[in-house]
């Protein structure tokens, strides 16, 4: 999906006069380009494209505005802005004001992320009401007799959220054991996706071994999380990537790249991650494990 702001000093300028107060506060506040980037991409997680986020934040900052108004503030064509306005409209994140000519305003950010956030949530209670009729339908349908043999498997994920869920399924599945190795960024994510909560529900249930990062930042979210000092040790390294075991058959190892900031700006951290039951891909893992947590101590 196509971010809105190309440039974002460039819808900056739309959004705001050059002559007024406001946007000399703004030009001197090099802080706000990055805000608006970031809220324009959460916008765009909620399933709204480029030119819809551009017309949002136009008017969501400048206020009741006609159509043609809109199109010659951020160089749309008029034929387009009409239609974006109305799915805008649909979505409930705009309003059209009853006056000739016809104007629009926009709904409050705040506002308008609860209806983003509220359509998001009756879409997926509408597929998981679909589930059973989908797989009562498949079942259904004669299935051809395969053996199943166990294989060894790898499955790839992209993204922060990919991942998380995926963390989420292996702790699930586990049922004697878990071991996990979180450098401080990750333990940071896992801490944020509340994976570290719903592991510490699994204390009296599993056998868990917790290595982490020796860093000011890991000792921080233990004791937020009032993770008992004796079921963690701190290992003093560099550079690895965070990595679970389940029952010493499955493994979880995530990756951070950081692109390079000369490259592009706008690039972010990306996280991805490999999921495999490959024996000697597990073994080898295990025995890193092993070594760090030989090395690692109890926080004090």
């Amino acid at each position: 999906m196509e971010l809105a702001i190309e440039k974002p000093t460039d819808l900056i300028k739309k959004i705001y006069d050059e002559k007024s107060e406001a946007w000399k506060i703004v030009k001197k506040d090099k802080n706000f380009t990055k805000q608006l980037s970031t809220i324009e991409e959460t916008l765009s997680r909620f399933g709204l494209l480029k030119n819809e986020i551009k017309v949002y934040l136009y008017l969501a900052r400048s206020g009741e505005k006609k159509a043609s108004e809109i199109a010659e503030g951020i160089s749309l064509h008029r034929t387009e802005t009409y239609r974006i306005l109305r799915d805008l409209e649909k979505k409930g994140i705009l309003f059209s004001v009853f006056e000739k000519p016809l104007k629009f305003t926009a709904v409050p950010l705040d506002k308008a992320i609860d209806v983003l956030v509220n359509a998001q949530k009756m879409r997926i209670k509408l597929l998981e009401k679909e589930k059973e009729n989908l797989v009562e339908l498949w079942l259904s349908i004669p299935q051809q007799q395969v053996q199943k043999e166990k294989k060894e498997l790898f499955q790839m994920l992209q993204g922060e959220q990919q991942v998380a869920l995926k963390a989420d399924e292996l702790l699930e599945k586990t049922k004697k054991e878990i071991q996990i190795f979180a450098p401080d960024y990750y333990l940071a994510q896992l801490y944020y996706t509340d994976f570290t909560d719903k592991l510490k529900k699994k204390l009296g249930k599993l056998d868990i071994t917790l290595l982490i990062e020796q860093s000011p930042k890991s000792v921080f979210f233990m004791e937020q999380l009032q993770w008992p000092k004796e079921k963690c040790r701190m290992v003093k390294t560099q550079n690895l990537p965070c990595f679970m075991i389940s029952d010493q058959k499955e493994l979880l190892i995530a990756f951070h790249e950081t692109p390079d900031k000369q490259a592009s700006d706008k690039k972010k951290d990306k996280t991805a991650a490999i999921w495999t039951n490959y024996k000697a891909f597990v073994w080898t893992l295990q025995m890193l494990f092993s070594k760090l947590q030989e090395t690692g101590k109890h926080s004090a």
